[in-house]
């Protein structure tokens, strides 16, 4: 039986994923420091040590204490618009903590490591969909930060032998189709969850930021890919990476959903209209992000089974409305 550490396990993507690896019988440790995450979003049977990455002495001492086969790494600051605000704090943190995770983790015998990347590495990709082959060009500090710790730990593969697969993925979605893990940002900043709590009556109407780019309708277009379906993605490269020491692999649906299609898909599953109103452009947005995911189709025979997006906004909205609260019920 295998035993993972997975940073930021307590958050969206990385609860999906600690769920997913304990069902297949794998023992799991998460270390993470609340500020996103929950406590009650760790699955049962599950060690969670709550401490900050930064927090070299803390780490150190996770490592100490269990064997891990690898580490899956979810933690991290994400939102666009902080790091357009605060680039400089919001690199250093997500570098430094990933370089301190990484370097406990060699030192510890540790040498597996899965990253959590981004679609942000391409901005304004020039060619969709998007392959692993095209250009880099992040156009915010967060894609910037994450690439900055895609290239240290390449530098960890090179010369230190460490393997390490990076999982470029792009709009995480949804919430488990059983009900037992759902989205609670505090704020909360992605389109879906904001639509549909809208919808409910539950927050002022959204704001749709832009409504003129080149794309049908005005507005910005996403690959949207259910979270169950990117934890399903990271257990195959996670075992993939025994044989292959170094991967990267871009996760999504294929599919480019604009935001009046999201709003329009959350409109048609709850039967309630969703009030917005029109603003400028965010900075650091492109206009389309839509990923080709054949070569992890390929290599390791991934396949989404929650690709259609009124699945996706079913799943969200059936745990939304059991959760009004989110996980503070």
């Amino acid at each position: 039986m295998a035993q993972y550490l997975v940073t930021g396990g307590a958050g969206y993507v990385g609860s999906h994923c600690v769920l997913a690896l304990r069902a297949r019988g794998d023992r799991v440790v998460v270390l993470d420091d609340l500020s996103q995450g929950h406590a009650a979003a760790v699955p049962e049977g599950v060690t969670l040590v709550v401490a900050d990455l930064a927090a070299r002495d803390k780490v150190a001492a996770v490592f100490a204490e269990h064997r891990f086969d690898a580490v899956l790494h979810f933690a991290a600051r994400s939102v666009v618009g902080e790091s357009m605000a605060n680039p400089l704090s919001h690199i250093g943190a997500n570098l430094g903590n990933a370089l301190i995770l990484a370097e406990e983790a060699l030192r510890a015998g540790c040498d597996r490591i899965l990253l959590s990347s981004t679609a942000a590495l391409f901005g304004a990709a020039e060619r969709q969909p998007i392959d692993e082959d095209c250009p880099i060009a992040p156009g915010n500090p967060y894609g910037e930060s994450k690439l900055m710790i895609e290239r240290a730990l390449d530098w960890a593969h090179k010369l230190k032998g460490l393997r390490f697969a990076a999982l470029r993925y792009f709009n995480a979605a949804g919430s488990d189709p059983e009900g037992r893990l759902g989205e609670d940002h505090d704020p909360e900043t992605h389109l879906m969850p904001l639509a549909i709590d809208a919808a409910l009556g539950r927050r002022p109407p959204l704001t749709v930021f832009g409504e003129d780019y080149p794309t049908p309708d005005g507005t910005c277009i996403r690959d949207y890919v259910h979270v169950s379906d990117l934890a399903d993605a990271h257990l195959r490269v996670l075992d993939r990476l025994e044989s292959h020491p170094r991967l990267t692999y871009n996760i999504g649906s294929g599919t480019g959903h604009s935001v009046r299609a999201v709003l329009d898909a959350v409109e048609r599953v709850a039967g309630n209209p969703v009030p917005h109103t029109l603003g400028p452009r965010r900075a650091g947005d492109p206009a389309v992000l839509v990923a080709a995911s054949e070569a992890l189709k390929r290599d390791t025979g991934w396949q989404p089974r929650f690709a259609e997006l009124d699945t996706m906004v079913a799943t969200a909205l059936a745990w939304r409305r059991a959760h009004p609260d989110g996980y503070a019920d």
